[in-house]
């Protein structure tokens, strides 16, 4: 598989290889030793979730506070989604910044997100389905939800119409409303390993 960082600090996007015969095909969608040396993450699973979205419903931006946390491992298994992730750790160098990603399951690429890194996409079709492998349980009380249509954010979710969102999603803050009010994590709580390893 190919892991490559994204231009958000400490996320990634994986890309499995293949292999197809007469059956169809088979892929790794992710190894542990492998998301390790690409991205000195030690990552473990603790809890899988899985959402089931109808077209044009758009989900997140949603993070977890520190302590705490929840790194994701996030796939398209069925459909398909414009996914971006965005950079929510105050006093990043790339706060705020973004990372698009096309999922589906015919090309298995995922993105792993580690603490600090919010989470959202837009379902391009019926009944999309998106697994989410998760580092720690959920905890009541520990989500951090960002306004996903946030005009100082731009996302470019290029909708044509309004679309179908939670009533808590779209009551959630800005970026710059969360921040104001204390509920992102910092920048120094979770850099990238191969910076902590640097300082």
């Amino acid at each position: 598989m190919l892991i490559t960082e994204m231009t958000v600090p400490g996320a990634y996007r994986v890309e499995p290889e293949p292999l197809s015969d007469r059956r169809g095909h088979f892929f790794e969608s992710v190894r542990a030793d492998a998301l390790l040396a690409a991205t000195g993450w030690q990552f473990t699973v603790r809890q899988v979730n899985y959402s089931v979205s109808r077209r044009n419903t758009l989900r997140g931006i949603h993070g977890t506070t520190l302590p705490p946390g929840q790194a994701k491992f996030v796939t398209c298994v069925r459909g398909s989604a414009l996914d971006i992730a965005v950079d929510l750790r105050v006093g990043s160098p790339t706060f705020g910044h973004f990372d698009v990603t096309h999922q589906s399951p015919q090309s298995g690429t995922a993105v792993y997100l580690p603490d600090g890194v919010g989470h959202a996409f837009l379902a391009l079709t019926d009944d999309t389905c998106m697994s989410y492998l998760c580092s720690q349980e959920y905890v009541p009380g520990s989500m951090i939800d960002i306004d996903a249509l946030d005009p100082a954010l731009a996302l470019p979710w290029n909708l044509t119409g309004p679309p179908i969102r939670s009533d808590k999603d779209a009551a959630a803050p800005t970026l710059a409303q969360a921040a104001a009010a204390g509920l992102l994590p910092t920048w120094q709580q979770c850099p990238p390993p191969r910076l902590t390893a640097a300082h």
